[in-house]
Order: structure tokens, then sequence, then C-alpha cells
């Protein structure tokens, strides 16, 4: 990471969070109550100021568009949250099967 001014280490871009709530609902086109719901239900995470105020980040943006689009196919929030929870998993095994790979050709 690089080194802010401040003398902080800087975000990458995608983890930065910059949006109000209401511009992370206007982004991904749903209402705050639904952001407000998933995260209530362990859906999503966003960071938070010092007074509390809840900031979203372009990764977090491009998860409620996820989650849009799963409950657009018909999924309930527990099902929306098995599929986050089963790609995460499986995001972890195919990192696990790269460096494998990347250690026997070595």
């Amino acid at each position: 990471m690089s080194e802010a001014p401040s003398g902080r280490a800087q975000q990458p871009q995608a983890r930065r969070a910059v949006y109000a709530i209401s511009v992370a609902a206007q982004l991904a086109g749903t209402g705050q109550q639904n952001i407000r719901l998933y995260e209530t239900r362990g859906l999503l995470t966003p960071a938070r100021t010092s007074g509390g105020t809840r900031q979203y980040s372009d990764a977090d943006i491009a998860l409620l568009l996820h989650i849009g689009e799963l409950l657009a196919q018909g999924l309930n929030l527990a099902g929306v949250s098995k599929v986050l929870e089963l790609e995460a998993a499986n995001a972890k095994l195919h990192r696990a099967l790269k460096r494998a790979r990347s250690a026997t050709k070595q």
C-alpha cells in the first residue's frame, strides 16, 4: 500500500469507503432500508466513521448490485447469504489450488 500524505497507508481504491448510504442506495438501485437490512443479516459490513456513520466502498456497491441480482433471480435473503458464503469458499479454494499448482512448478 502507498503512503498517504498524513503518513497513513492508503486503502486500495475498491476498498476505500467514500459513499454515504444515500449515495450507495442510489448507485445500487435499492433503498436505504434494504441496505440496513442486508447489514443486519450480515450480508455486508460497511466502514464506519468515528461518529458511527456508514460509509460504502466500490466493493460494497458491487456486492449490493450482486445481492440485487440474486434477489431478482428469486432467492430470499437466507439464500443470498448461502450463495455469498459458497462463492467466498469457492474463491478461497481456487486461490489455494493456484498456490499449490505454482508450488509444484518450482
